[in-house]
């Protein structure tokens, strides 16, 4: 990998198909350019990035829908999602879909037929609540728990696995070092 792509890569960058070329955005930055989507589709994305704001607040804005499809799009072995990390079985689009069709059946079937980005905020925190625990009758994909786990954490990467979402973290240690240094 050469000098300036690599340094693109540390900074979040990946690469993204936008009118036929490849270039490196943040999921942030595909996210705001709204480019277009390779694997999922409108409802998977829907319920991908409202239950990904509702683990973390930012995640909507920090490209986890533009994230984890052009993860999903790629050779598994270059993947950087959690579901690689916690050996999900290749390929990963499966388990997205499979996760994001067990989330949106199951609020169908407990909130008067409304996928799960219909749902109001609260609503969607005590579903969120009741999947962290397994806790959902009815639920058909897989387990709840595993879910809310993979996808609590790359909502984590996309808000604070950037330069931006570190430094808002405010380390400690990284705060006497020039930003335009720390990668």
């Amino acid at each position: 990998m050469d000098p300036v792509q690599r340094r693109a890569f540390m900074k979040g960058a990946l690469a993204f198909s936008v009118s036929g070329a490849e270039i490196l955005l943040t999921p942030a930055q595909a996210w705001a350019q709204g480019v277009p989507l390779r694997t999922l589709n409108a409802e998977q994305a829907a319920a991908l990035e409202a239950l990904g704001e509702t683990l973390v607040p930012g995640a909507r804005a920090g490209g986890i829908v533009n994230f984890v499809d052009q993860q999903i799009s790629i050779p598994p072995g270059e993947a950087l999602l959690e579901a690689r990390i916690l050996n999900v079985r290749p390929p990963y689009a499966n388990f997205y879909r499979a996760a994001l069709g067990a989330v949106d059946r199951s609020s169908q079937a407990l909130n008067n037929g409304q996928r799960f980005a219909q749902l109001d905020a609260a609503a969607r925190t005590g579903f969120v609540d009741n999947m962290r625990q397994n806790k959902i009758d009815g639920w058909q994909g897989p387990a709840s728990g595993f879910v809310y786990t993979i996808l609590r954490f790359d909502s984590i990467d996309v808000v604070y696995g950037t330069v931006e979402g570190y430094a808002a973290l405010d380390i400690p240690y990284m705060a006497h070092i020039p930003p335009t240094q720390r990668w």
